[in-house]
């Protein structure tokens, strides 16, 4: 009777471990269907914008100070131009600009008083010419009445007499513009010279700083076409540079699970390099037109089906994701969706 016994204590424990395992599995199984239905899965591959960088102005390329790979800053130089034409035509403009302005500041300040005097005793010297003028042909003229004197004699001074009255009136004309100073019409000429100048100066001085390129934003190197002694052109690309910032996964969606996505939602991103690490990641951006599935997306899906493009932008703080990595995306539907600003700057800065 003792092994009979001790028989069905043995089984009762292992309907009891049975009972226990079942009911473990199918509460597992709930929450699983639970969690599958307050997330949706999706897989893309890391993308970002790329920009290329090309002098405004041209030249021969002087320096060139950064290589493929390397992380570069907003307003950090990265190539240089030699500058030598370009500061030459600032130093002309520069020397252009102070003559223009000395005339300018000679119109403004009028006749030096110096001047008006000069021209005061030009007026009384003919004054006094044409009274002397006079008394002769007014004495000669009496006098060719009488025949002593000749017609030519009287023509002569009747001539000087009327050279002296014109040089007088110029004379006072001279005196009344060194005392009035300036015309208006001059001045506003001489001060639109002065402007004309001060803008190309402005103009070469940009042209001088344009021979020094700057990283326009954070990123890396990824391209380095030119090298030092090539001849750059505003048309002709010097790097290409991805920017590090927005980052974002480039998914897509199928038309039947549209309707459950909306911008805000919060998501996890995980890499097979990094499958450990979640990346924290947001819907930023859902395409309002549909197309097929591109050949290199990898759903269980078939390919032949229409979808939407997603961006799921993530943060990189430690710039583990590298452009075209392949990335799966839980997006969480049941987490709060974020409002407001959505920009990756704004929202991977918060803690």
């Amino acid at each position: 009777m003792p092994p009979l016994k001790n028989n069905k204590k043995a089984m009762a424990i292992l309907l009891l471990a049975l009972a226990a395992f079942l009911a473990g599995y199918f509460l597992y199984q709930k929450e699983e269907h639970a969690l599958n239905g307050n997330t949706l899965t999706l897989y893309g591959n890391v993308d970002i914008r790329q920009i290329e960088l090309a002098f405004f102005d041209q030249g021969r390329i002087s320096a060139m100070l950064a290589d493929e790979g390397q992380t570069v800053k907003a307003g950090q130089l990265v190539a240089e131009l030699d500058p030598v034409r370009y500061e030459s035509a600032v130093r002309r403009l520069e020397g252009d600009v102070e003559t223009q302005e000395q005339v300018v500041k000679k119109l403004h300040a009028g006749s030096r008083p110096q001047e008006i005097k000069a021209a005061k005793a030009e007026v009384e010297a003919w004054q006094a010419s044409l009274r002397n003028a006079r008394i002769t042909f007014k004495r000669l003229q009496k006098l060719a009445k009488t025949r002593y004197v000749s017609r030519q004699n009287l023509d002569d001074a009747r001539a000087k007499m009327e050279e002296a009255a014109a040089r007088l009136e110029a004379a006072r004309q001279q005196y009344d513009l060194a005392v009035t100073g300036p015309r208006k019409e001059d001045i506003a000429a001489a001060e639109a010279r002065l402007r004309a100048l001060e803008a190309a100066l402005s103009h070469a001085r940009e042209e001088l700083k344009d021979t020094r390129l700057y990283a326009p934003s954070d990123g890396v190197i990824r391209d380095r076409i030119l090298e030092p002694g090539d001849m750059a052109f505003p048309q002709k690309p010097v790097y290409t540079l991805a920017l590090t910032d927005p980052l974002w996964i480039r998914a897509f969606v199928p038309e039947t699970e549209l309707g459950r996505l909306q911008p805000g939602m919060q998501a996890e991103v995980i890499t097979d390099s990094f499958p450990d690490t979640a990346f924290k990641g947001w819907v930023g951006y859902i395409s309002p037109t549909a197309e097929f599935t591109p050949r290199n997306v990898e759903t269980p899906d078939l390919r032949t089906r229409l979808v939407y493009e997603v961006r799921v932008y993530v943060c990189n703080h430690e710039n583990k994701l590298r452009l075209g990595m392949p990335a799966t995306v839980k997006i969480l539907l049941n987490r709060k969706k974020k409002t407001g600003n959505l920009s990756p700057s704004s929202i991977c800065q918060e803690k």
